[in-house]
């Protein structure tokens, strides 16, 4: 079996729900000149050999050495620009995280955001406990993604070389998932077993279950068409479940595209409705209404994303008390997702 075919594999493999909801994650396989990568928007689970971006090596590491502009937005800019040009087939938009991917020297890549890992990257002791549990592990405090965040992974796997001897494995990204390298794909699967059992014990441990409780409430249709009225073409389409304990705020960039930092929990009138869309900039993916929870969106699939990364977010919150309770994201990282054009478009996509 050739190299992208495994890739494909694996892709699929850990492209399951337990692993990645909607277009999240991103895989990628390498030899010398070329960086086989996932498109930026797309699913792991949908990916095929010929899917996937080939990138020049040598010219993403011309990214390494270049001096980019202060300013967030026209930095993002230049290297969005850069990563364009080391693109050598048809494939669409290299992954944001494709210059960090070509930072490891193993062959195979797979990054995911499982809640199981971020009931613990979203931890107020999580880094604590991360060191405890997974002393091999490169535990990396919360950077913005894209550039910033693979120039300070590239220097902190370079000091872990130093210190070590080789490259660290398992890479543990707070509020954000778990970057996992290997040369086989049976390691990669060895150590996603490992990582993901070790957490199912001490959640076990801990009394903590893996699962979130729904509360079976039968649907309200007059609630749904005050929501659609409310929210206008930003609700027209809807999905829902009975009440769970939701989370308050921001988790990961994931949850800030599918279900956005904060939901709707007003009145459902258009004066509330309006007040958070001034305040917030843009209106809801979830509504918290009666006895249910909505996703809303302009798309069946967008509203049903919603919802399902609402679902997500409970779970991690849930699976957070392990390790100190959730760790909300800054404002500052929030408003970054927020105005970031990489995750306009990842968005657009779906």
């Amino acid at each position: 079996m050739n190299n992208l075919q495994t890739i494909v594999e694996l892709s699929h493999e850990f492209g399951s729900e337990d692993y990645v909801k909607g277009g999240g994650g991103n895989t990628s396989v390498k030899n010398e000149s070329t960086l086989w990568v996932k498109p930026s928007g797309t699913t792991l689970s949908g990916l095929t050999p010929e899917t996937f971006v080939a990138m020049n090596r040598a010219k993403i590491n011309e990214l390494y050495e270049v001096e980019t502009p202060a300013v967030a937005a026209d930095r993002e800019e230049l290297v969005k620009n850069l990563m364009g040009a080391a693109v050598e087939n048809d494939a669409g938009r290299p992954s944001v995280e494709a210059p960090l991917h070509n930072v490891f020297e193993l062959k195979f890549v797979v990054h995911t955001h499982p809640a199981l890992v971020n009931g613990l990257t979203c931890a107020k002791d999580g880094e604590v406990a991360c060191k405890r549990l997974f002393p091999e592990a490169l535990w990396v405090e919360y950077i913005d993604p894209g550039y910033t965040l693979c120039m300070v992974v590239r220097e902190r796997i370079e000091q872990y070389k130093a210190t070590k001897g080789k490259e660290p494995a398992l890479l543990v990204l707070q509020n954000h998932g778990i970057f996992i390298s290997a040369n086989t794909p049976d390691e990669i699967r060895e150590l996603y077993f490992y990582f993901m059992e070790t957490l199912k014990a001490e959640y076990d441990k801990m009394g903590i279950s893996p699962s979130i409780d729904i509360a079976e409430v039968s649907d309200s249709p007059e609630t749904v068409e005050q929501i659609r009225s409310i929210f206008g073409d930003d609700a027209a389409f809807v999905a829902s479940s009975g009440r769970f304990t939701y989370a308050p705020g921001p988790i990961t960039p994931d949850h800030l595209v599918y279900s956005r930092a904060f939901p709707f929990t007003d009145e459902l009138r258009p004066e509330s409705a309006a007040k958070y869309i001034a305040d917030r900039g843009y209106a809801p993916k979830v509504v918290v209404a009666g006895d249910r929870i909505y996703g809303i969106g302009n798309s069946q699939k967008n509203a049903d994303l919603a919802l399902v990364l609402a679902q997500d977010g409970a779970l991690v919150m849930q699976l957070s008390a392990a390790f100190g309770g959730i760790n909300y994201m800054t404002d500052s990282h929030r408003e970054f997702i927020e105005n970031w054009e990489v995750e306009s478009y990842r968005q657009k996509q779906v």
